[in-house]
């Protein structure tokens, strides 16, 4: 009997030892992840990546260390944890393929968050598509057309191809061309050209314009006409300046041509 109750003795002491030993490092191991989670949402947040990559990158190291801490508190109870490492690289690997798609997308979506090519409330052309950046998100981005259209790109497809942020800067270059008749009078024609853009408050002194002869066109000769204004005045410049021009031009009698295709289609109607 007594030696029965040694055995015991000596089996409830080993296990006690593993028991304190199985806590000590959940204490360890739980406060040592939260101390490195609290790092790194710190030290992001100071970095102001967005708030949705913040909370996802902390959280994801903190499970991932508690997964080494309860392996590890599992190997003190001699339960081998080998096949189930196996089982769980495995399954991972099978969802790994099988959301091959969607991962790539959530990896695209963290780049952009980190780096940040563009930000809500840009203008971006990408994938295909033009419009202002509404949400981003870790698997999507949203945008909304200029004729109000929503689309929702799959990040892995928005940063596979070119990127243009067109309100990054804070001016844009307007990119006009007129064409004038082979009678008119060149000089008189950029006379004009200075005096309309000259007229229009809204085009920036700097960078200086530019106005310049491009081609000798089949049926016109055409100038190039380069104004700077800011990025939120591109459009309205764009739309005034042509009509304004047109304006002008038949004001001062400069004739403006038709295109050779224009001037057979005419002909054929009359």
């Amino acid at each position: 009997m007594e030696e029965l109750l040694k055995k015991l003795q000596d089996i409830f002491t080993v296990f006690g030892m593993k028991v304190i030993a199985a806590v000590a490092i959940l204490i360890i191991g739980r406060w040592i992840a939260g101390l490195l989670r609290r790092f790194i949402r710190k030290l992001m947040t100071k970095r102001k990546v967005d708030d949705s990559l913040v909370s996802f990158v902390s959280n994801l190291v903190f499970v991932g260390l508690m997964t080494f801490v309860i392996l590890a508190v599992l190997g003190q109870f001699g339960i081998q944890t080998g096949s189930f490492i196996a089982v769980v690289g495995a399954a991972g690997l099978a969802i790994g393929f099988a959301l091959q798609g969607a991962l790539g997308n959530f990896a695209a979506g963290v780049l952009m968050l980190i780096f940040r090519p563009f930000k809500v409330g840009d203008y971006i052309e990408g994938a295909g598509v033009a419009g202002i950046v509404e949400e981003i998100e870790l698997f999507t981005t949203q945008l909304k057309t200029p004729d109000n259209k929503t689309v929702i790109i799959p990040n892995a497809k928005l940063t596979g191809d070119n990127i243009t942020n067109y309100s990054t800067k804070d001016c844009r270059r307007v990119d006009l061309v007129f064409g004038v008749s082979y009678t008119d009078d060149l000089k008189k024609v950029k006379d004009v050209i200075a005096d309309v853009l000259a007229q229009d408050e809204r085009i920036l002194k700097e960078p200086e314009l530019t106005i310049g002869l491009l081609e000798l066109a089949d049926s016109s000769v055409n100038f190039a006409v380069r104004p700077w204004v800011k990025t939120a005045d591109y459009w309205p410049v764009l739309f005034d300046t042509n009509e304004a021009m047109k304006k002008r031009f038949d004001a001062e009698g400069i004739s403006i041509p038709f295109p050779q295709s224009d001037v057979h289609l005419y002909q054929a109607k009359e």
